[in-house]
């Protein structure tokens, strides 16, 4: 059967878009924190939404599983292939348009998140995704697990910021909802269904996001507190004093700070004394006579707390870059056990105090590094491995600790998937914390939309 449908493929496919050899196949099968190894007989890399389709025709008709990707940044393990092919979006990178006029852009899945940001520059406009990734995530990846980023408390997450959408369905029909209006309510949003599906509805080719104007004004600032609690009472008072320019608020622990400085040591240290918590600010404005800076320190002095706002574009870039490099500096530190979840703002503090207690309970020795953006309650928690364990060790712990901490989350009203979606990696959590009513509805649509069950197979569900 293979190699009918090889032979079939090689038809529909130009040669630089399939590759067979296990050597030029392993760069997109292998999962870049090395948790799972993919494997497939196949990688496509199709040119066309055209050719998407005319590929997920050819796999329905030979029974053939498929698994979407996109840059492989995934921290679940969702665009893994496990058998069948591998379609990787990376060659269709073409920005289609920018309309200054409705302020969107439409552009390709494969187009990376920092290339989107120039381009919409260039026209005097911001597109607003943005995360430390932002050089090799791409938008497809991105719409798959609706993702938040940096700049929620302004500009929303993905799903706040998609107009329209293609996609080509797992019967290899293309769906053409590239709309781009802001009012539409002609039938059901289908839109929304696909955004944060991982790829198991349907593959996204290309997508119409808003854009906004570019700031001409800005303000970043760092502030340290005692405990989580002041920190989050500190967010509401900047949030309700700079309602209209508050860009984003991220959560910073000191274990993060002390992490990042092992790795990068000559990244910026924020303060003359160490502190248990920082909160980092960042405000903007459209206007360019917008005073930002002298407001927010007189706010910020305001208070009793050790503050920092930077005087200058390189000031700001520098407490930014504490804040970017927190990801690959836990890598350095060894095996991580990440749980990227999501609180009512009311109970973020709460989680964040009882969840450390209780993994402290479990095992004292670990490193507790819970960041993460104060606009949207979603705390990155991640747990890295004590100095006296190895690797594997600590991972065989893998499920306790996410039973400690999902309980928490679950107990809080939380969730236990906010944008780094589900994959693999917690397919087994989805089940058991999720409503059954809810469970399987969602089963029905995927039932619905993929019957053979082709589309990204062993992720987000598990299906009997």
């Amino acid at each position: 059967m293979n190699e009918a449908f090889i032979a079939e493929l090689k038809e529909l496919v130009e040669p630089e878009g399939l590759l067979l050899g296990d050597e030029e196949k392993a760069p997109f099968l292998k999962e870049h924190r090395g948790l799972y190894a993919g494997v497939g007989i196949a990688v496509v890399r199709p040119a066309s939404t055209e050719e998407v389709a005319a590929v997920v025709k050819c796999c329905n008709k030979f029974n053939i599983t498929i698994t979407p990707q996109s840059g492989n940044t995934g921290m679940c393990g969702g665009a893994v292939a496990d058998g069948g092919i591998l379609i990787n979006m990376g060659r269709m990178n073409k920005i289609r348009n920018i309309d200054t006029t409705n302020s969107t852009l439409t552009a390709e899945a494969g187009c990376i998140m920092k290339d989107l940001q120039e381009a919409a520059a260039k026209e005097d406009l911001l597109y607003t995704l943005t995360c430390p990734a932002q050089e090799s995530c791409q938008l497809g990846g991105n719409l798959s697990t609706n993702l938040g980023g940096l700049n929620v408390v302004r500009y929303g997450n993905t799903r706040d910021l998609v107009l329209g959408l293609e996609v080509v369905l797992p019967s290899g029909e293309i769906w053409n909802g590239m709309r781009g209006l802001r009012k539409d309510n002609a039938g059901y949003d289908l839109k929304h269904l696909f955004i944060g599906a991982e790829g198991t509805l349907g593959i996204i080719t290309a997508a119409t996001i808003k854009l906004f104007p570019q700031p001409k004004a800005s303000a970043t600032a760092m502030l340290a507190t005692a405990d989580i609690y002041e920190l989050m009472d500190m967010f509401v008072a900047v949030r309700d004093r700079f309602a209209d320019y508050l860009v984003g608020f991220e959560i910073l622990p000191r274990v993060a700070i002390d992490i990042v400085h092992v790795a990068e040591p000559d990244l910026v240290e924020p303060f003359p004394e160490q502190h248990p918590w920082y909160g980092l600010i960042e405000l903007n404005a459209t206007d360019p006579e917008v005073d930002l800076l002298t407001p927010l320190t007189n706010f910020l002095s305001g208070y009793d707390y050790p503050t920092r706002v930077a005087q200058d574009k390189q000031e700001a870039h520098d407490l930014w870059a504490i804040r970017h490099a927190i990801s690959e500096a836990q890598k350095a530190m060894g095996a991580s056990i990440k749980h990227d979840v999501s609180l009512s703002l009311n109970r973020l503090a709460d989680f964040m105090v009882e969840a450390t207690a209780k993994v402290k309970e479990y095992m004292p020795e670990v490193i507790v590094c819970g960041f993460g953006h104060a606009g949207d309650g979603n705390s990155h928690y991640n747990l890295t491995q004590p100095q006296d364990m190895t690797a594997d060790e600590f991972n065989a712990h893998h499920h306790a600790f996410n039973r400690i901490v999902h309980d928490i989350v679950n107990k809080m009203g939380g969730s236990i998937a906010a944008e780094h979606g589900v994959g693999q990696l917690k397919s087994e959590e989805l089940k058991h914390y999720t409503d059954p009513v809810e469970y399987a509805m969602m089963l029905q649509i995927k039932k619905t939309f993929d019957p053979k069950n082709l589309f990204n197979p062993n992720k987000v569900f598990i299906l009997d």
